[in-house]
């Protein structure tokens, strides 16, 4: 099941750094690991202030910071999630471009913007496939609670997938 899913997917895998080593996509200072405790709030407004948690902050692609943002927060299942409740919030998902943009959208180039849905797409299926190898690697890398738990990840991850080609992420920009 894994092995077929990952095989039509695999042009997904290099579609970003392929665009960077071009020079197509610019290489800008990125946070690395944008989920939603990651970023300080004001807890009378709800306004976010900042990023926390630093040490990832390294050279890459805004596209990392995007995807994984927005795999992290629209799959209310979580990734180690029931399969059967893995879904894509696709009004979150217009909700944090449009929010995006409105910030980023002065200093990202067009390239940049265009490629922004196709991220999602990126981010998830790596995530999928750094869960799958850890699971055949003996389970070396991410933390589990139980056996086969990367498995359970990955196929949310992939599952996940699914649900993101089903939906229309070019309708926002």
């Amino acid at each position: 099941m894994e092995r077929e899913f990952v095989f039509r997917r695999r042009f997904l895998a290099p579609l970003l750094t392929e665009l960077l080593d071009s020079g197509r996509l610019p290489l800008r200072v990125v946070h690395n690991d944008p989920k939603v405790n990651n970023v300080m709030v004001r807890r009378d407004t709800g306004e976010a202030l900042c990023m926390l948690d630093l040490d990832t902050v390294k050279p890459g692609l805004v596209h990392f910071d995007f995807g994984d943002c927005v795999r992290s927060a629209a799959n209310p299942a979580g990734e180690d999630g029931d399969l059967d409740r893995v879904t894509f919030d696709l009004p979150l998902y217009r909700a944090v471009t449009r929010g995006y943009l409105t910030e980023a959208s002065s200093f990202l180039t067009k390239k940049e913007i265009e490629m922004l849905p196709a991220s999602v797409k990126v981010i998830t299926f790596e995530l999928g496939l750094r869960f799958l190898a850890d699971y055949l690697r003996g389970d070396t890398y991410f933390r589990t609670t139980r056996p086969s738990h990367n498995l359970l990840r990955a196929r949310v991850q992939f599952r996940l997938l699914e649900r993101i080609e089903a939906a229309d992420l070019h309708s926002v920009l």
